[in-house]
Protein backbone atom coordinates (compact mmCIF):
# COMPACT_ATOMS: atom_id res chain seq x y z
CA UNK A 1 0.00 0.00 0.00
CA UNK A 2 1.11 3.59 -0.72
CA UNK A 3 2.04 5.56 1.88
CA UNK A 4 -0.66 8.04 2.05
CA UNK A 5 -2.99 4.85 2.53
CA UNK A 6 -1.29 3.67 5.42
CA UNK A 7 -1.53 7.28 6.98
CA UNK A 8 -5.32 7.12 6.41
CA UNK A 9 -5.52 3.92 7.93
CA UNK A 10 -3.43 5.20 11.13
CA UNK A 11 -4.40 8.19 11.62
CA UNK A 12 -8.32 7.26 11.32
CA UNK A 13 -7.65 4.17 13.76
CA UNK A 14 -5.99 6.04 15.97
CA UNK A 15 -8.47 9.26 16.03
CA UNK A 16 -11.13 6.97 16.40
CA UNK A 17 -9.32 5.39 20.05
CA UNK A 18 -8.80 9.18 20.64
CA UNK A 19 -12.68 9.83 20.02
CA UNK A 20 -13.68 6.47 21.93
CA UNK A 21 -11.94 7.02 24.84
CA UNK A 22 -13.34 10.34 25.23
CA UNK A 23 -17.14 9.66 24.85
CA UNK A 24 -16.35 7.06 27.33
CA UNK A 25 -14.91 9.34 30.01
CA UNK A 26 -16.81 12.52 29.58
CA UNK A 27 -16.88 14.39 32.26
CA UNK A 28 -19.78 14.97 34.31
CA UNK A 29 -18.96 17.47 37.09
CA UNK A 30 -16.54 20.28 37.26
CA UNK A 31 -14.25 18.01 39.27
CA UNK A 32 -14.21 15.25 36.37
CA UNK A 33 -13.21 18.42 33.50
CA UNK A 34 -10.48 20.21 35.86
CA UNK A 35 -9.16 17.13 37.65
CA UNK A 36 -10.27 13.80 36.03
CA UNK A 37 -12.26 13.70 39.37
CA UNK A 38 -8.53 13.07 41.50
CA UNK A 39 -8.83 8.97 40.93
CA UNK A 40 -6.00 8.61 38.13
CA UNK A 41 -3.48 6.31 38.90
CA UNK A 42 0.04 6.57 39.50
CA UNK A 43 1.05 4.69 36.47
CA UNK A 44 -1.60 6.29 33.87
CA UNK A 45 -0.73 9.84 35.15
CA UNK A 46 2.39 9.32 34.50
CA UNK A 47 1.85 8.26 31.16
CA UNK A 48 -0.33 10.90 30.43
CA UNK A 49 1.87 13.38 32.08
CA UNK A 50 4.73 12.06 29.36
CA UNK A 51 2.61 12.49 26.52
CA UNK A 52 1.65 16.15 27.77
CA UNK A 53 5.03 16.86 28.59
CA UNK A 54 6.13 15.46 25.06
CA UNK A 55 4.51 17.62 22.79
CA UNK A 56 5.38 18.15 18.97
CA UNK A 57 8.48 20.34 19.69
CA UNK A 58 9.85 17.25 21.43
CA UNK A 59 8.40 14.51 18.71
CA UNK A 60 8.69 16.55 15.30
CA UNK A 61 11.04 19.79 15.79
CA UNK A 62 13.62 18.88 19.33
CA UNK A 63 15.71 15.87 17.20
CA UNK A 64 14.88 18.34 14.01
CA UNK A 65 16.77 21.36 15.71
CA UNK A 66 19.66 19.37 17.24
CA UNK A 67 20.34 17.51 13.35
CA UNK A 68 20.95 21.08 12.41
CA UNK A 69 22.49 22.48 15.75
CA UNK A 70 24.44 19.74 16.82
CA UNK A 71 25.91 19.55 20.21
CA UNK A 72 24.13 23.45 20.38
CA UNK A 73 20.98 21.64 20.57
CA UNK A 74 22.48 20.01 23.48
CA UNK A 75 20.16 23.05 25.38
CA UNK A 76 17.45 21.42 24.84
CA UNK A 77 17.66 18.20 25.86
CA UNK A 78 19.33 19.71 29.04
CA UNK A 79 16.71 22.28 30.09
CA UNK A 80 13.80 20.31 29.38
CA UNK A 81 14.76 17.12 31.11
CA UNK A 82 16.72 18.72 34.04
CA UNK A 83 13.43 20.84 34.14
CA UNK A 84 10.98 17.93 34.95
CA UNK A 85 13.58 17.35 37.31
CA UNK A 86 13.08 20.31 38.99
CA UNK A 87 9.57 20.55 38.67
CA UNK A 88 8.61 16.74 40.31
CA UNK A 89 11.09 16.97 43.31
CA UNK A 90 10.63 21.01 43.78
CA UNK A 91 7.50 22.31 43.35
CA UNK A 92 5.02 18.84 42.35
CA UNK A 93 4.52 17.26 45.84
CA UNK A 94 3.80 20.97 48.05
CA UNK A 95 1.53 22.37 45.01
CA UNK A 96 -0.38 18.78 45.40
CA UNK A 97 -0.49 19.31 48.82
CA UNK A 98 -1.94 23.19 48.76
CA UNK A 99 -4.93 21.13 47.00
CA UNK A 100 -5.60 23.87 44.08
CA UNK A 101 -6.69 22.71 40.64
CA UNK A 102 -4.56 25.72 38.76
CA UNK A 103 -1.40 27.80 39.28
CA UNK A 104 -3.38 30.89 39.42
CA UNK A 105 -5.78 29.62 41.79
CA UNK A 106 -2.64 28.37 43.98
CA UNK A 107 -1.28 31.97 43.71
CA UNK A 108 -4.95 33.77 43.61
CA UNK A 109 -5.15 31.83 47.65
CA UNK A 110 -1.17 31.94 48.37
CA UNK A 111 -0.80 35.68 48.00
CA UNK A 112 -4.71 36.02 49.06
CA UNK A 113 -5.53 38.22 46.40
CA UNK A 114 -7.69 38.95 43.16
CA UNK A 115 -5.18 41.06 41.57
CA UNK A 116 -2.81 38.32 41.75
CA UNK A 117 -5.59 35.69 40.46
CA UNK A 118 -5.87 38.03 37.73
CA UNK A 119 -1.89 38.41 36.89
CA UNK A 120 -2.01 34.66 37.30
CA UNK A 121 -4.48 34.15 34.56
CA UNK A 122 -3.08 36.61 31.68
CA UNK A 123 0.20 35.00 32.57
CA UNK A 124 -1.10 31.32 32.32
CA UNK A 125 -3.10 32.30 28.74
CA UNK A 126 0.20 33.97 27.80
CA UNK A 127 2.28 31.08 28.14
CA UNK A 128 -0.46 28.67 26.78
CA UNK A 129 -1.48 30.41 23.46
CA UNK A 130 2.27 30.47 22.82
CA UNK A 131 3.05 26.87 23.61
CA UNK A 132 -0.16 25.60 21.80
CA UNK A 133 0.82 28.03 18.72
CA UNK A 134 3.97 25.14 18.30
CA UNK A 135 1.24 22.00 18.37
CA UNK A 136 -1.10 23.15 15.96
CA UNK A 137 1.45 24.20 13.78
CA UNK A 138 3.19 20.60 13.99
CA UNK A 139 -0.54 18.95 13.64
CA UNK A 140 -0.69 20.98 9.93
CA UNK A 141 3.16 20.11 9.38
CA UNK A 142 1.85 16.53 9.55
CA UNK A 143 -1.22 16.55 7.93
CA UNK A 144 0.44 18.90 4.82
CA UNK A 145 2.38 15.89 3.51
CA UNK A 146 0.78 12.76 4.53
CA UNK A 147 -2.64 13.51 3.94
CA UNK A 148 -1.76 15.78 0.78
CA UNK A 149 -3.56 19.04 2.32
CA UNK A 150 -1.74 22.21 3.21
CA UNK A 151 -1.15 23.12 6.15
CA UNK A 152 -3.39 25.36 6.95
CA UNK A 153 -6.35 22.84 6.01
CA UNK A 154 -4.43 20.48 8.54
CA UNK A 155 -4.45 23.07 11.44
CA UNK A 156 -8.17 23.36 11.01
CA UNK A 157 -8.65 19.71 10.94
CA UNK A 158 -6.12 19.40 13.99
CA UNK A 159 -8.47 22.14 16.09
CA UNK A 160 -11.77 20.20 15.25
CA UNK A 161 -10.07 16.88 16.77
CA UNK A 162 -8.35 18.23 19.67
CA UNK A 163 -11.63 20.46 20.64
CA UNK A 164 -14.41 17.07 19.99
CA UNK A 165 -12.10 15.43 22.72
CA UNK A 166 -11.06 18.47 25.40
CA UNK A 167 -14.76 20.18 24.93
CA UNK A 168 -16.18 16.88 25.95
CA UNK A 169 -14.01 15.08 28.38
CA UNK A 170 -12.35 17.50 30.11
CA UNK A 171 -9.12 16.38 32.53
CA UNK A 172 -10.73 13.07 32.60
CA UNK A 173 -10.97 12.39 28.78
CA UNK A 174 -7.93 14.08 28.24
CA UNK A 175 -5.93 11.88 30.68
CA UNK A 176 -7.33 8.14 29.33
CA UNK A 177 -6.57 9.81 25.88
CA UNK A 178 -3.38 11.20 26.87
CA UNK A 179 -2.29 7.54 28.09
CA UNK A 180 -3.13 5.80 24.43
CA UNK A 181 -1.56 8.94 23.01
CA UNK A 182 1.84 8.14 24.96
CA UNK A 183 1.96 4.69 23.46
CA UNK A 184 1.15 5.81 19.94
CA UNK A 185 3.98 8.40 20.24
CA UNK A 186 6.73 6.49 21.75
CA UNK A 187 5.90 3.65 19.44
CA UNK A 188 6.02 5.69 16.50
CA UNK A 189 9.54 7.34 17.62
CA UNK A 190 11.51 4.15 18.36
CA UNK A 191 10.12 1.87 15.89
CA UNK A 192 12.23 3.78 12.95
CA UNK A 193 15.37 4.65 14.84
CA UNK A 194 15.77 1.73 15.91
CA UNK A 195 15.41 0.35 11.92
CA UNK A 196 17.58 3.17 11.19
CA UNK A 197 20.55 2.27 13.59
CA UNK A 198 20.26 -1.33 12.39
CA UNK A 199 20.64 0.26 8.88
CA UNK A 200 23.11 2.40 9.43
CA UNK A 201 24.98 1.31 12.31
CA UNK A 202 23.99 -2.65 12.53
CA UNK A 203 22.77 -1.70 16.34
CA UNK A 204 19.49 -1.76 17.04
CA UNK A 205 19.69 0.08 20.14
CA UNK A 206 19.50 3.47 18.67
CA UNK A 207 21.44 4.88 21.44
CA UNK A 208 24.40 2.70 21.16
CA UNK A 209 24.28 3.34 17.36
CA UNK A 210 24.51 6.93 18.24
CA UNK A 211 28.09 6.14 18.46
CA UNK A 212 29.07 3.09 16.50
CA UNK A 213 31.19 2.47 13.46
CA UNK A 214 29.06 2.90 10.14
CA UNK A 215 28.38 -0.36 8.07
CA UNK A 216 28.89 1.39 4.99
CA UNK A 217 32.45 1.24 3.02
CA UNK A 218 33.68 4.09 5.05
CA UNK A 219 33.41 2.20 8.43
CA UNK A 220 33.81 5.29 10.30
CA UNK A 221 32.06 5.92 13.82
CA UNK A 222 28.95 7.87 12.71
CA UNK A 223 29.85 11.23 14.77
CA UNK A 224 33.14 11.69 12.84
CA UNK A 225 31.52 11.17 9.64
CA UNK A 226 29.17 13.73 10.35
CA UNK A 227 31.63 15.81 11.32
CA UNK A 228 33.57 15.41 8.12
CA UNK A 229 30.30 16.17 6.11
CA UNK A 230 29.95 19.60 8.08
CA UNK A 231 32.93 20.68 7.81
CA UNK A 232 33.25 19.62 4.18
CA UNK A 233 30.29 21.73 3.52
CA UNK A 234 31.11 24.99 5.40
CA UNK A 235 29.34 24.19 9.07
CA UNK A 236 30.75 24.14 12.34
CA UNK A 237 31.63 20.82 13.38
CA UNK A 238 28.71 18.43 14.52
CA UNK A 239 29.96 17.68 17.78
CA UNK A 240 31.16 21.37 18.18
CA UNK A 241 29.24 24.25 20.00
CA UNK A 242 29.21 27.51 18.41
CA UNK A 243 26.68 29.22 20.90
CA UNK A 244 28.35 31.34 23.56
CA UNK A 245 28.48 29.64 27.15
CA UNK A 246 26.35 32.30 28.50
CA UNK A 247 23.71 32.10 26.05
CA UNK A 248 23.92 27.67 26.47
CA UNK A 249 23.47 28.47 30.23
CA UNK A 250 20.42 31.13 29.94
CA UNK A 251 18.84 28.79 27.88
CA UNK A 252 19.08 25.88 29.80
CA UNK A 253 18.14 27.49 33.10
CA UNK A 254 15.04 29.14 31.26
CA UNK A 255 13.94 25.93 29.69
CA UNK A 256 14.72 24.35 33.45
CA UNK A 257 12.78 27.08 35.06
CA UNK A 258 10.15 27.38 32.52
CA UNK A 259 9.04 23.47 32.84
CA UNK A 260 8.93 24.16 36.37
CA UNK A 261 6.09 26.97 35.82
CA UNK A 262 3.96 25.62 33.30
CA UNK A 263 0.36 25.58 34.08
CA UNK A 264 -0.73 22.32 31.90
CA UNK A 265 1.97 19.99 33.44
CA UNK A 266 1.00 21.23 37.34
CA UNK A 267 -2.03 20.50 37.20
CA UNK A 268 -1.32 16.67 35.96
CA UNK A 269 -0.08 16.21 40.06
CA UNK A 270 -3.91 17.12 41.18
CA UNK A 271 -5.63 14.09 39.26
CA UNK A 272 -4.01 11.53 41.55
CA UNK A 273 -5.65 10.81 44.62
CA UNK A 274 -2.49 11.56 47.21
CA UNK A 275 0.24 13.59 47.92
CA UNK A 276 2.47 10.86 47.51
CA UNK A 277 1.23 9.37 44.46
CA UNK A 278 1.79 12.76 42.35
CA UNK A 279 5.63 11.64 43.70
CA UNK A 280 5.14 8.07 41.81
CA UNK A 281 3.47 9.68 39.07
CA UNK A 282 6.20 12.38 38.20
CA UNK A 283 9.31 9.17 38.74
CA UNK A 284 7.07 7.43 36.14
CA UNK A 285 6.57 9.97 33.87
CA UNK A 286 10.37 10.47 33.89
CA UNK A 287 11.36 7.66 33.18
CA UNK A 288 8.90 6.89 30.36
CA UNK A 289 10.12 10.63 28.89
CA UNK A 290 13.65 9.46 29.14
CA UNK A 291 12.94 6.67 26.22
CA UNK A 292 12.32 9.32 23.76
CA UNK A 293 14.98 12.17 25.32
CA UNK A 294 17.86 9.50 24.86
CA UNK A 295 17.04 8.38 21.61
CA UNK A 296 16.17 11.99 19.81
CA UNK A 297 20.26 12.76 19.20
CA UNK A 298 20.81 9.35 17.46
CA UNK A 299 17.69 10.33 15.56
CA UNK A 300 18.81 13.68 14.39
CA UNK A 301 22.58 12.28 14.03
CA UNK A 302 20.77 9.22 11.59
CA UNK A 303 18.71 11.98 9.85
CA UNK A 304 21.69 14.77 9.22
CA UNK A 305 23.86 12.27 7.54
CA UNK A 306 21.20 10.73 5.35
CA UNK A 307 20.17 14.10 4.45
CA UNK A 308 23.38 15.30 3.60
CA UNK A 309 24.15 12.12 1.62
CA UNK A 310 21.09 11.97 -0.31
CA UNK A 311 20.75 15.21 -1.69
CA UNK A 312 24.60 17.14 -2.05
CA UNK A 313 25.31 17.49 -6.11
CA UNK A 314 22.76 15.01 -7.43
CA UNK A 315 20.47 16.42 -10.29
CA UNK A 316 17.52 17.55 -9.66
CA UNK A 317 15.96 14.64 -11.59
CA UNK A 318 17.87 12.18 -9.75
CA UNK A 319 16.50 12.83 -6.41
CA UNK A 320 14.40 10.98 -4.02
CA UNK A 321 10.59 10.70 -4.29
CA UNK A 322 10.69 12.07 -0.14
CA UNK A 323 12.38 15.76 -1.73
CA UNK A 324 9.48 16.75 -4.32
CA UNK A 325 7.61 15.75 -1.97
CA UNK A 326 8.40 18.08 0.63
CA UNK A 327 9.02 20.69 -2.01
CA UNK A 328 5.27 20.66 -2.28
CA UNK A 329 4.58 21.50 1.46
CA UNK A 330 6.74 24.45 1.34
CA UNK A 331 8.99 23.75 3.86
CA UNK A 332 11.86 22.82 1.94
CA UNK A 333 13.13 24.80 -1.60
CA UNK A 334 15.78 24.91 -3.54
CA UNK A 335 16.84 27.39 -5.98
CA UNK A 336 19.67 26.37 -9.23
CA UNK A 337 22.03 29.64 -8.88
CA UNK A 338 24.98 28.03 -10.57
CA UNK A 339 22.34 26.59 -13.44
CA UNK A 340 24.03 23.69 -13.06
CA UNK A 341 21.15 21.47 -12.19
CA UNK A 342 22.55 20.31 -9.38
CA UNK A 343 21.78 20.79 -5.45
CA UNK A 344 24.32 22.59 -3.86
CA UNK A 345 24.26 22.53 0.01
CA UNK A 346 26.19 23.97 2.16
CA UNK A 347 26.30 27.02 5.13
CA UNK A 348 24.70 30.25 4.96
CA UNK A 349 20.56 31.11 4.28
CA UNK A 350 19.21 30.93 0.58
CA UNK A 351 16.75 33.56 1.78
CA UNK A 352 17.50 36.92 3.35
CA UNK A 353 14.80 39.04 4.99
CA UNK A 354 12.75 37.34 7.94
CA UNK A 355 14.72 34.05 8.40
CA UNK A 356 11.87 32.43 10.46
CA UNK A 357 9.27 33.02 7.52
CA UNK A 358 11.00 32.44 4.26
CA UNK A 359 8.56 33.26 1.62
CA UNK A 360 7.82 31.19 -1.14
CA UNK A 361 5.86 31.73 -4.46
CA UNK A 362 3.34 28.85 -4.78
CA UNK A 363 2.35 30.07 -8.26
CA UNK A 364 5.70 29.64 -10.03
CA UNK A 365 7.95 26.58 -10.65
CA UNK A 366 11.30 27.38 -12.88
CA UNK A 367 13.20 25.07 -15.10
CA UNK A 368 14.12 21.09 -13.26
CA UNK A 369 10.79 22.09 -10.42
CA UNK A 370 12.48 23.74 -7.91
CA UNK A 371 10.48 26.13 -5.62
CA UNK A 372 11.25 29.76 -6.72
CA UNK A 373 12.40 31.73 -3.72
CA UNK A 374 11.79 35.25 -3.63
CA UNK A 375 15.21 37.49 -2.45
CA UNK A 376 17.59 34.62 -3.44
CA UNK A 377 20.90 35.57 -1.51
CA UNK A 378 23.12 35.23 -4.13
CA UNK A 379 26.57 36.01 -1.66
CA UNK A 380 26.36 32.20 -0.47
CA UNK A 381 26.80 29.21 -2.40
CA UNK A 382 23.72 27.16 -0.50
CA UNK A 383 20.96 26.26 -2.70
CA UNK A 384 19.02 24.25 -0.47
CA UNK A 385 16.16 25.62 2.14
CA UNK A 386 15.20 23.00 4.76
CA UNK A 387 13.04 23.47 7.40
CA UNK A 388 13.56 22.16 10.93
CA UNK A 389 10.18 20.42 11.37
CA UNK A 390 10.23 17.90 9.04
CA UNK A 391 13.37 16.21 9.98
CA UNK A 392 11.95 13.71 12.04
CA UNK A 393 8.85 13.09 9.71
CA UNK A 394 11.07 12.85 6.31
CA UNK A 395 13.46 10.61 7.83
CA UNK A 396 11.94 6.93 7.25
CA UNK A 397 11.66 8.00 3.75
CA UNK A 398 14.92 9.19 3.22
CA UNK A 399 16.26 6.14 4.71
CA UNK A 400 13.73 4.12 2.63
CA UNK A 401 11.77 2.58 5.40
CA UNK A 402 8.57 0.50 4.43
CA UNK A 403 5.49 2.52 3.80
CA UNK A 404 3.62 1.83 7.00
CA UNK A 405 6.87 2.71 9.26
CA UNK A 406 6.56 6.03 7.37
CA UNK A 407 2.42 6.49 8.22
CA UNK A 408 3.24 5.71 11.81
CA UNK A 409 5.35 8.34 12.21
CA UNK A 410 2.86 10.46 11.16
CA UNK A 411 0.14 9.31 13.55
CA UNK A 412 2.66 9.54 16.24
CA UNK A 413 3.43 13.34 15.55
CA UNK A 414 -0.13 13.87 15.79
CA UNK A 415 -0.27 12.21 19.37
CA UNK A 416 2.50 14.31 20.28
CA UNK A 417 0.98 17.39 19.34
CA UNK A 418 -2.46 16.61 20.47
CA UNK A 419 -2.11 15.22 23.59
CA UNK A 420 -0.06 18.90 24.69
CA UNK A 421 -2.92 20.77 22.40
CA UNK A 422 -5.91 19.06 24.62
CA UNK A 423 -3.91 19.81 28.11
CA UNK A 424 -3.03 23.52 26.95
CA UNK A 425 -6.68 23.94 26.08
CA UNK A 426 -7.86 22.90 29.56
CA UNK A 427 -5.72 24.88 31.26
CA UNK A 428 -6.75 28.29 28.89
CA UNK A 429 -10.66 26.94 29.45
CA UNK A 430 -9.80 26.77 33.38
CA UNK A 431 -8.01 29.92 33.80
CA UNK A 432 -11.09 31.76 32.56
CA UNK A 433 -14.28 29.79 33.77
CA UNK A 434 -12.60 28.38 37.37
CA UNK A 435 -9.95 31.43 37.98
CA UNK A 436 -11.74 34.44 36.58
CA UNK A 437 -15.88 33.67 36.17
CA UNK A 438 -16.22 31.14 39.29
CA UNK A 439 -13.28 33.03 41.59
CA UNK A 440 -13.85 36.64 40.64
CA UNK A 441 -16.62 37.77 38.52
CA UNK A 442 -19.89 35.50 39.23
CA UNK A 443 -18.61 33.60 42.56
CA UNK A 444 -22.73 32.02 42.76
CA UNK A 445 -22.76 30.34 39.40
CA UNK A 446 -23.76 26.96 39.56
CA UNK A 447 -21.71 23.72 38.87
CA UNK A 448 -23.68 23.27 35.67
CA UNK A 449 -23.05 26.88 34.03
CA UNK A 450 -19.44 26.65 35.36
CA UNK A 451 -19.23 23.59 33.18
CA UNK A 452 -20.48 25.47 30.23
CA UNK A 453 -18.10 28.16 30.83
CA UNK A 454 -15.75 25.99 30.59
CA UNK A 455 -16.33 24.04 27.01
CA UNK A 456 -17.19 27.52 25.70
CA UNK A 457 -13.76 28.70 26.54
CA UNK A 458 -12.29 25.63 24.85
CA UNK A 459 -14.22 26.54 22.08
CA UNK A 460 -12.63 29.85 21.86
CA UNK A 461 -9.36 29.09 23.00
CA UNK A 462 -8.78 26.45 19.96
CA UNK A 463 -9.97 28.92 17.45
CA UNK A 464 -7.35 31.20 18.89
CA UNK A 465 -4.92 28.55 18.86
CA UNK A 466 -5.36 27.72 14.78
CA UNK A 467 -4.75 31.49 14.08
CA UNK A 468 -1.38 31.56 15.92
CA UNK A 469 -1.04 28.17 14.56
CA UNK A 470 -1.30 29.36 10.70
CA UNK A 471 0.92 32.40 11.59
CA UNK A 472 3.71 30.87 13.93
CA UNK A 473 7.05 32.81 15.02
CA UNK A 474 9.36 30.06 13.94
CA UNK A 475 10.20 26.58 14.04
CA UNK A 476 8.15 23.84 16.70
CA UNK A 477 10.97 24.19 19.26
CA UNK A 478 11.47 27.38 19.03
CA UNK A 479 8.23 28.59 19.70
CA UNK A 480 7.86 26.40 22.77
CA UNK A 481 11.17 27.13 24.58
CA UNK A 482 9.73 30.92 24.02
CA UNK A 483 5.98 29.72 26.15
CA UNK A 484 9.02 28.26 28.46
CA UNK A 485 10.61 31.81 28.86
CA UNK A 486 7.81 33.30 29.36
CA UNK A 487 6.69 30.83 32.25
CA UNK A 488 9.86 31.16 33.84
CA UNK A 489 9.94 35.00 34.16
CA UNK A 490 6.22 34.98 35.36
CA UNK A 491 5.18 31.60 37.06
CA UNK A 492 8.57 30.35 38.73
CA UNK A 493 9.40 32.87 41.69
CA UNK A 494 5.70 33.25 42.34
CA UNK A 495 5.40 29.73 42.93
CA UNK A 496 9.28 29.13 44.36
CA UNK A 497 8.68 32.44 46.63
CA UNK A 498 5.27 31.45 47.86
CA UNK A 499 6.64 27.63 49.47
CA UNK A 500 9.74 28.38 50.89
CA UNK A 501 9.25 31.93 52.14
CA UNK A 502 6.37 32.19 53.99
CA UNK A 503 6.58 36.15 54.23
CA UNK A 504 6.64 36.55 50.57
CA UNK A 505 3.73 38.79 50.25
CA UNK A 506 1.42 39.72 47.49
CA UNK A 507 2.76 43.11 46.25
CA UNK A 508 6.14 41.65 45.71
CA UNK A 509 4.44 38.83 43.90
CA UNK A 510 2.34 40.18 41.96
CA UNK A 511 4.55 43.20 40.92
CA UNK A 512 7.40 40.56 40.41
CA UNK A 513 5.42 38.77 37.76
CA UNK A 514 4.11 41.98 35.70
CA UNK A 515 7.69 43.14 35.34
CA UNK A 516 8.88 39.70 34.57
CA UNK A 517 6.08 38.74 31.97
CA UNK A 518 6.87 42.39 30.48
CA UNK A 519 10.48 42.54 30.21
CA UNK A 520 10.08 38.99 28.57
CA UNK A 521 7.66 39.66 25.97
CA UNK A 522 9.48 43.15 24.81
CA UNK A 523 12.54 40.81 24.25
CA UNK A 524 10.76 38.54 22.19
CA UNK A 525 8.64 41.31 20.40
CA UNK A 526 11.96 43.05 19.02
CA UNK A 527 14.34 39.93 18.17
CA UNK A 528 12.27 37.17 17.97
CA UNK A 529 9.62 38.80 15.69
CA UNK A 530 11.01 41.88 14.87
CA UNK A 531 7.59 43.93 15.74
CA UNK A 532 10.10 47.27 16.09
CA UNK A 533 12.16 46.93 13.43
CA UNK A 534 11.66 46.38 9.53
CA UNK A 535 12.98 42.70 9.79
CA UNK A 536 13.70 40.52 12.65
CA UNK A 537 17.74 42.01 14.24
CA UNK A 538 20.35 39.17 13.50
CA UNK A 539 22.14 37.70 16.87
CA UNK A 540 24.83 39.84 16.99
CA UNK A 541 22.27 42.62 17.96
CA UNK A 542 21.00 40.74 20.88
CA UNK A 543 21.75 41.91 24.42
CA UNK A 544 24.95 40.45 25.65
CA UNK A 545 24.54 36.99 23.15
CA UNK A 546 21.68 35.99 24.92
CA UNK A 547 18.73 34.73 22.43
CA UNK A 548 15.22 35.36 22.53
CA UNK A 549 15.22 31.74 24.29
CA UNK A 550 17.50 32.38 26.69
CA UNK A 551 16.75 35.66 27.91
CA UNK A 552 13.28 34.12 29.65
CA UNK A 553 16.12 33.44 32.31
CA UNK A 554 17.61 36.88 32.61
CA UNK A 555 13.54 38.18 33.58
CA UNK A 556 13.19 35.70 35.68
CA UNK A 557 16.08 36.88 37.86
CA UNK A 558 14.64 40.16 37.41
CA UNK A 559 11.24 38.86 38.37
CA UNK A 560 13.37 37.54 41.59
CA UNK A 561 14.98 40.24 42.53
CA UNK A 562 11.83 42.94 42.29
CA UNK A 563 9.64 40.57 44.15
CA UNK A 564 11.81 40.45 46.84
CA UNK A 565 12.86 44.08 47.18
CA UNK A 566 9.15 45.04 46.91
CA UNK A 567 8.66 42.51 49.46
CA UNK A 568 10.89 44.10 52.25
CA UNK A 569 9.40 47.52 51.86
CA UNK A 570 5.49 46.28 52.19
CA UNK A 571 3.55 44.79 55.13
CA UNK A 572 3.81 40.62 56.06
CA UNK A 573 1.07 38.63 54.77
CA UNK A 574 -1.50 37.59 57.10
CA UNK A 575 -0.43 34.92 59.88
CA UNK A 576 -2.54 32.21 58.59
CA UNK A 577 -1.19 32.54 55.36
CA UNK A 578 2.60 31.86 56.85
CA UNK A 579 0.67 28.88 58.62
CA UNK A 580 -0.43 27.55 55.52
CA UNK A 581 3.23 27.74 54.09
CA UNK A 582 4.93 25.85 56.89
CA UNK A 583 1.97 23.41 56.91
CA UNK A 584 2.88 22.40 52.99
CA UNK A 585 6.35 21.55 53.67
CA UNK A 586 6.03 18.94 56.92
CA UNK A 587 7.40 15.82 56.01
CA UNK A 588 4.55 12.65 55.87
CA UNK A 589 1.99 14.49 56.26
CA UNK A 590 -0.76 13.49 53.71
CA UNK A 591 -3.15 16.12 54.23
CA UNK A 592 -4.62 18.16 51.81
CA UNK A 593 -4.45 22.30 53.36
CA UNK A 594 -5.62 25.47 52.28
CA UNK A 595 -7.14 28.86 52.81
CA UNK A 596 -10.52 27.64 52.07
Amino acid sequence: MSVQTWTYILVVLTFALYIGIAIWSRAGSTKEFYIAGGGVSPFANGMATAADWMSAASFISMAGIIAFAGYDGAVFLMGWTGGYVLLALLLAPYLRKFGKFTVPDFIGDRYYSKTARSVAVLCALLVSFTYVAGQMRGVGIVFSRFLEVDINTGVVIGMIIVLFYAVLGGMKGITYTQVAQYCVLIFAFMVPAIFISIQMTGNPIPQIGFGSVMTDVSEMYLLDKLDGLSTELGFEAYTDGSKSTLDVFTITLALMAGTAGLPHVIVRFFTVKRVKDARKSAGYALLLIAILYTTAPAVAAFAKTNLIESVQDKKYEELPTWFKNREDTALLGWVDKNKDGKVQYYNGHVVKGNKNKPIFDKKQRGRYGERIITNVDTETKNELFVDRDIMVLANPEIANLPNWIIALVAAGGLAAALSTAAGLLLVISSSVSHDLIKKMIKPTISEKQELVAARLSSVVAVCIAGYFGINPPGFVAAVVALAFGLAAASFFPAIVLGIFYKKMNKQGAITGMLVGIIVMLAYMMKYKLGWFDKEVPFPDEWWFGISPEGFGAIAMMINFVVSLLICQFTSEPPIEVQEIVEKIRIPGDEREVSLH
